[in-house]
């Protein structure tokens, strides 16, 4: 079977699914612009191409998301013809939409199968929208318009689409019921024979201070430190946590950009934002126990993990980090917020610790008296391992499940391209 792949930063989701297509004597291609010349990959043969055009100076901001997508699909589009061109016909194209690269496969291929990452439908509505009213809405009167201009990305890639894969029930319920029963929940997997506890793990965290399991160790993780997932709330929390743990070290991981949500006010940063407003209420000598670093390579992340005491992770009703799914695989204490995603995976008591996303004065003291009981840290860290393994695992769950997923999606109908 000949396999397209499309995703603007391949591998991305397909990471453990492209390769094992590959090796299961599917031939196997991914269009990206990420490289520059064509290689080969685990058995993937990647070629690029370039994104052309920009957008439209002074466009109407309703209209910019529409037209990116749109520059994004047609040079996809190109290249896809000059792929057919040389003989590739694909029974299955799998594709993240998100960007819009694969709006106009269909046309190229007809008879293709597509099958859609599905990772979030947009909503207007509490609590995808105004869940914190810190942060409202600049514009509530037209934001049901800019949301539905945004889905029509979505909408035109489910009228071509056979069939879509999301990787959190709380994801695939985000969309429209009329494609929701086309959505097949199969997380991407966690590698849970790399991520194991490991007593003798080491975190270097500069200054040749080294971490250990003999540390009291707090870790908070974010792609990116904003407040779509918590920091401004674990920020604010940090002074008296600080006060009341004088051994503790305070581990965060997290870049000063923007992944999801609105962007920090203009020359600022939301990750010094809540620092300048919190460092004023902690002593220097707390705040040495504070280390900030950053972005790190994989195995710096993976010790960080290994040697927490308790991990918070809070995050908006939105898509679950798969940092919350590796530290329970690595036995780590949960603390998180009681949040819709957080829910399917969290269970208060059993394998984690829940906590109103907004109170601070809760998160602090359920911090302490998890750190204060280890034997409630055992027992939430095992079940938490348990319930990775037996749902989550990369090898024996979550791969043939999409394995499975592009065999099925093979011998569905084939929507086309209508007026």
């Amino acid at each position: 079977m000949q396999i397209l792949i499309i995703h603007q930063n391949f591998p991305g989701q397909y990471k453990h699914l492209a390769p094992a297509l590959a090796q299961a004597g599917h031939m196997v291609v991914a269009l990206t612009p990420k490289v520059e010349k064509a290689t080969t990959w685990q058995g993937v043969r990647v070629i690029p191409y370039k994104i052309v055009g920009a957008s439209t100076k002074g466009i109407h901001p309703w209209l910019m998301d529409v037209e990116t997508k749109i520059l994004r699909g047609h040079s996809c589009m190109a290249a896809a013809r000059a792929l057919k061109e040389k003989g590739l016909n694909p029974t299955v194209i799998l594709a993240h939409p998100g960007w819009g690269e694969s709006l106009f496969l269909k046309d190229v291929w007809p008879e293709a199968r597509l099958g859609l990452y599905c990772e979030l439908y947009h909503s207007d509505q509490y609590p995808h929208m105004n869940f914190d009213e810190e942060f409202p809405s600049t514009d509530p009167k037209n934001d049901p318009i800019r949301i539905r201009l945004k889905n029509l990305n979505n909408r035109l890639h489910f009228e071509v689409a056979s069939a879509g894969i999301s990787p959190t029930k709380f994801q695939a319920d985000t969309f429209p019921d009329y494609f929701r029963d086309k959505i097949t929940v199969a997380h991407d997997g966690i590698d849970t024979d790399l991520l194991v506890r490991n007593e003798d793990a080491q975190l270097d965290v500069g200054g040749g201070k080294i971490l250990t399991r003999d540390d009291e160790v707090i870790t908070f993780i974010n792609r990116n430190l904003e407040p779509y997932r918590g920091y401004h709330i674990f920020m604010r929390a940090l002074p008296d946590i600080l006060k009341r743990r004088p051994k503790a070290q305070v581990v965060m991981l997290g870049g000063d950009e923007v992944s999801y949500g609105a962007k920090a006010p203009e020359g600022q940063t939301w990750k010094q934002m809540f620092i300048d407003e919190v460092r004023p209420q902690i002593p220097d000598d707390d705040w040495a126990r504070v280390h900030m670093l950053g972005r790190v390579p994989y195995p710096q992340f993976m010790a960080m993990q290994q040697v927490s005491r308790v991990h918070v992770y809070l995050t908006y009703p939105f898509v679950l980090s798969w940092s919350l799914l590796e530290s329970m695989s690595v036995q780590a204490a949960i603390l998180a917020s009681d949040t819709a995603p957080v829910k399917e995976v969290v269970t208060d008591g059993e394998n984690g610790w829940l906590t109103d996303f907004f109170d601070t004065e809760a998160l602090t003291d359920k911090l302490c008296k998890l750190l204060d009981d280890k034997e409630a840290r055992e027992h939430l860290g095992r079940n938490a391992r348990e319930f990775v393994v037996k749902n989550y695992d990369l090898q024996k769950v979550c791969l043939p499940q999409h394995v499975d997923w592009v065999h099925r999606l093979a011998t569905l109908p084939a929507p086309k391209p209508v007026p």
